[in-house]
């Protein structure tokens, strides 16, 4: 049973930091979830509860001890940590009282465009250096709308980013890698386009790896055959080729599972490892990587657009 008193997950892992690998703290609050709850691929919000204030003050007052030593904690809530219905202010305002006592350097959240306004920002930036990501997933307002749900504008996107910018903040753009309806190429091609528009209202770009979430549109896609989860190659493809003035991470969740990212079995341990260092070191040395599966990736690229919307393998 899900406590409304216990997050959904905490871990530790490694950042980079103003260009600095640290030590990092991911803390997911249980929260009610995204109001908006209606991207295809998006099955967090399952998670959620009907938590309220003193629910979420007691779940991140529960594990404090496990954030105080990372130079850069990242909490999420399965939606919009500055959306007032789902994190209380209350609730915000005691985990920024207590962050402040602590040895964080910068905090990461995560928020829909509709939710970052002048007030809410100027609030929390009063307390540290916040870094907020935003869902942007594509630039093409035609992907996002028909084919991710997504009900947001790139505009909506870059209104709120500049608003982060003007006072003080940071923006880390997502950008999702295959939203279902695309081939492979067509993906890759995306993915490289978005990092582009998004650049100028980035301070980072993480590049997420599309994965099958359960009792999703895009599970029922996945069961009757029609949706391939990406190549790990195509992901070394559009890290390896986007040459920007911001750092590019990805992080491939679910790397080798049916449901996650994958290659052939036998190579994707080895290339989701290149692709973590390479996030650490921003050098392309490190996705130096193959495999005799490559060569099938390739033709995949090179002719599922003529398989009329079903993956080739």
């Amino acid at each position: 049973m899900k406590s409304a008193r216990s997050p959904v997950a905490v871990w530790r892992g490694r950042d980079l930091l103003d260009g600095r690998v640290v030590e990092s703290t991911t803390v997911i609050l249980r929260t009610r979830g995204c109001r908006w709850n209606r991207c295809v691929m998006c099955g967090y919000a399952q998670e959620g509860v009907d938590a309220s204030a003193e629910d979420i003050i007691a779940q991140f007052r529960s594990i404090l001890e496990r954030v105080r030593d990372a130079e850069l904690v990242k909490i999420y809530t399965s939606g919009s940590f500055l959306d007032p219905v789902e994190v209380p202010e209350a609730a915000r305002l005691d985990i920024l009282r207590s962050l402040r006592d602590t040895n964080v350097r910068r905090l990461v959240i995560e928020s829909r465009p509709e939710h970052i306004d002048r007030p809410a920002l100027e609030q929390i930036l009063s307390f540290m250096d916040v870094e907020i990501g935003i869902g942007l997933e594509s630039s093409s307002d035609l992907v996002r709308r028909h084919l991710i749900n997504k009900g947001f504008t790139f505009s909506d996107f870059a209104r709120a980013s500049d608003l982060i910018h003007s006072l003080g903040g940071r923006v880390k753009t997502y950008i999702l890698l295959k939203p279902p309806g695309l081939s492979e190429m067509d993906a890759i091609a995306d993915a490289l386009r978005s990092a582009i528009d998004a650049e100028p209202h980035s301070d980072i770009i993480s590049v997420n790896l599309c994965n099958v979430q359960r009792n999703t549109p895009l599970e029922r896609m996945w069961q009757r055959g029609s949706y391939r989860p990406p190549w790990l190659w195509s992901a070394v493809e559009v890290l390896r080729d986007s040459s920007l003035g911001v750092p590019v991470i990805c992080d491939p969740v679910g790397a080798g599972a049916k449901r996650g990212p994958h290659n052939c079995g036998r190579c994707d341990e080895y290339v989701a490892d290149a692709i973590r260092s390479f996030s650490l070191s921003q050098s392309r040395a490190d996705l130096n990587v193959d495999c005799s599966c490559r060569s099938v990736w390739r033709k995949v690229v090179e002719l599922e657009d003529v398989s009329f919307g079903t993956p080739l393998v």
